[in-house]
């Protein structure tokens, strides 16, 4: 049996970088990383991997500043998985599986929507993982970061192993300088990588691979945090595990949690991870500056986004995004 031929493509790179977007509350969030791409140099395009669910006003606002678009189903697992009312955004995050189908690209590098990106990390569209024709058994079926399992926030539904001392970024504590440019092992910890950045070779093979286990309750219903589980048990420790500076999680700068490794200035894509997001301060916090030390980093994200909408309203475009 062939494999079906793919779609075609929203532009005329074979390299990409996509962002997952369901609905216009993450909407600012991919605005400000599609700018970011363009200030660092990015060579290659953003295209935003859109679901039904997404609005006419959505797409009016991707389409006034030129940011390609291309549909993707819903993913979800056969069985209902219920999720914490606070962790709602897990429902969305199968979908940012969907990458792994699109084979009408070579590669394609999956960004969450509210990342932005400090440094040029082109390099990622060309670090070496198995080839499709693998079928995803090889040992580097994609790249990612380590999650963090500190459970900072100290969330009580979070699984009981979810504690510092089972943390990949723990263990790289005694070796910052290494930290910048290395990623522990991918199975140290709970060998769990955070589905925010996912450098993926597509392949008809892995994705039905991926679709054959959301099709199994036996598997979803333990699995508490959606395509992050998903990728560790069907390809576990099968990954290439890249240093944090491709996706530092914002958590991870706070003190006592891994700012031991953290260093501002080798930040290449910074994630604001859990709420409020940047764009969620209000409006008296963002123009005093009176963040707590934990938000400070809100004002990277500010200080971009001002940018992006100075330009914009110069060309005519101001729809409050």
């Amino acid at each position: 049996m062939t494999d079906p031929s793919p779609p075609p493509r929203a532009v005329d790179s074979t390299k990409v970088w996509t962002t997952l977007i369901t609905n216009t509350a993450y909407l600012p969030g991919l605005l400000t990383l599609a700018a970011s791409l363009r200030y660092v140099g990015s060579k290659y395009p953003l295209v935003a991997l859109y679901t039904d669910s997404f609005p006419a006003a959505g797409h009016a606002a991707l389409d006034a500043r030129g940011i390609p678009k291309q549909h993707v189903a819903y993913l979800l697992p056969a069985t209902t998985k219920t999720f914490d009312p606070s962790d709602s955004r897990f429902y969305d995050c199968w979908s940012k599986l969907t990458p792994f189908s699109l084979t009408q690209y070579d590669r394609v590098v999956q960004l969450d929507s509210d990342m932005m990106v400090l440094r040029n990390m082109d390099e990622l569209m060309d670090l070496p993982l198995d080839a499709p024709s693998l079928n995803g058994t090889g040992s580097r079926v994609f790249a990612a970061t380590h999650a963090c399992v500190c459970n900072p926030l100290h969330k009580p539904h979070y699984p009981p192993d979810w504690i510092p001392a089972n943390c990949a970024f723990t263990t790289q504590h005694s070796n910052p300088d290494t930290a910048q440019t290395t990623g522990a092992p991918p199975g140290t910890g709970l060998a769990m990588p955070n589905g925010g950045l996912q450098v993926v070779n597509p392949s008809h093979s892995t994705y039905t691979a991926i679709l054959t286990a959301l099709a199994d309750p036996a598997l979803t219903t333990a699995m508490d945090f959606s395509d992050q589980s998903l990728l560790s048990t069907v390809f576990p420790s099968r990954w290439v595990a890249l240093p944090y500076t491709y996706n530092a999680l914002r958590p991870m700068r706070w003190k006592g949690v891994h700012d031991a490794i953290w260093r501002d200035d080798e930040v290449k894509n910074v994630h604001f991870l859990l709420n409020p997001k940047p764009w969620d301060e209000g409006e008296e916090v963002r123009r005093s500056g009176q963040r707590g030390e934990r938000e400070e980093i809100n004002a990277w994200w500010w200080g971009v986004t001002e940018r992006r909408r100075e330009e914009e309203r110069g060309v005519g475009v101001d729809d409050g995004f």
